[in-house]
């Protein structure tokens, strides 16, 4: 009965939800600076009757409790920040905000727990318990949102028992839903480097101490660590993405600056592998006459989906969207702040497929062509919900 119900409510709210989507992917704010799209929740939850508080400077935390006898708690999540990339997509709710783009798929997050939060209201009678709903800044930029929100109280008075959270997936088409127990994504961790040397004509090499030449030998000599030092069953990643080196085509500068990532799925490697690189990276600088300052960001630890929870909601995803569009996936080697409730909570992240070839949408997440199948829109606000129900044991 409630099944039905779910189902039937989340086509009813599915234009509404679309609506929200499309406002918040006009109006995209960067991490810890979603003012307008944290007034723009409150205002929607005020419109549906939910009480709320907000946490987290620009989070909200709502609750919802079903007019059933229970004591039961669990909480849904959603993140609302989007990132600093500058859109290429020509549809008519483009980003307004130039150089910020929903390229993360949160302003669907965002919309779909909106829509999951209307439906749970709808059928409140139904179902006993309390369902807390996370509207978190800030997940694309360390520390995370989440820490500030579990900082604030978001896994306490009321204590959940079960954090659950999705995420779109343009690689899985529309339709589908994928997941994962145990081990599902890796730490991440922010390297800085910046590399000292004496500058000057490049002409005259043996004159000067080249930061370029330290500096490349040193991304070069890192790879060891993932490819030699790492044992091969433990995944991990070592990638530089940036390298500046403010020099000329006959002048060599006095230093360079680096940065990368380093990201795994085992916390005692990933403690190793910091030290690694520090040596490594120190003893090639020294040997070549240089100087370094580097700087190992410790970010979100390795994502980790409680596995009697999961394999519960694998079950209810199958009743909901059918067994034939389950995916079971691989670990993913992205990372994600809601690492941070599963550290404390039983909890499970799944992804929600959002892909469709045919319709030209498959542009990956952060790139600027990222776009979404709205008809998942359809899907994701009655599963969120329904999830919820099952998971308080309705």
């Amino acid at each position: 009965m409630i099944l039905d119900e779910i189902k039937k409510l989340s086509a009813s709210v599915y234009p509404e939800v679309l609506h929200n989507r499309r406002h918040l992917h006009a109006n995209p704010e960067l991490s810890f600076h979603e003012t307008a799209t944290c007034a723009f929740v409150k205002k929607e939850l005020d419109r549906l009757g939910i009480s709320w508080m907000a946490v987290a400077e620009t989070g909200v935390l709502a609750i919802l409790k079903g007019d059933l006898p229970s004591d039961r708690v669990i909480a849904l999540r959603a993140d609302m920040d989007a990132l600093p990339i500058t859109e290429a997509n020509d549809v008519e709710y483009v980003s307004l905000n130039k150089g910020v783009m929903h390229a993360c798929g949160h302003d669907a997050h965002t919309a779909s727990l909106l829509g999951a939060a209307s439906i749970l209201q709808s059928v409140r009678h139904l179902f006993g318990g309390t369902v807390k709903l996370f509207f978190q800044p800030g997940e694309e930029q360390l520390p995370g949102g989440a820490t500030l929100m579990i900082k604030d109280g978001a896994l306490a008075d009321p204590v959940p028992s079960a954090v659950i959270g999705q995420h779109v997936m343009p690689s899985l088409p529309c339709g589908k839903i994928g997941i994962r127990k145990g081990k599902f994504m890796a730490s991440m961790d922010e390297i800085k480097l910046q590399v000292y040397g004496r500058g000057g004509h490049g002409a005259q090499p043996h004159l000067n101490i080249d930061p370029v030449t330290m500096a490349s030998q040193v991304i070069v000599a890192l790879q060891q660590v993932v490819s030699r030092m790492a044992n091969p069953a433990i995944p991990s990643i070592l990638s530089f993405g940036r390298f500046i080196a403010e020099g000329s085509i006959n002048v060599i500068p006095d230093s360079v600056y680096i940065e990368g990532t380093f990201r795994t799925t085992d916390e005692a490697w990933r403690t190793e592998a910091h030290t690694r690189i520090r040596r490594i990276t120190e003893s090639i600088v020294e040997g070549m006459g240089g100087t370094c300052k580097l700087d190992i960001r410790k970010g979100y630890p390795c994502l980790v989906n409680e596995a009697g929870l999961t394999t519960a909601i694998r079950e209810h995803i199958a009743a909901y969207a059918g067994p034939e569009n389950i995916v079971d996936l691989d670990i993913w080697m992205a990372s994600e702040d809601f690492a941070y409730y599963a550290e404390q909570v039983n909890s499970c992240f799944y992804l929600l497929g959002v892909g469709n070839a045919e319709k030209g949408i498959s542009a990956s997440l952060h790139t600027p062509g990222f776009n979404i199948d709205e008809d998942a829109l359809r899907q994701s606000p009655g599963l969120m919900a329904y999830l919820a129900v099952k998971t308080l044991g309705n």
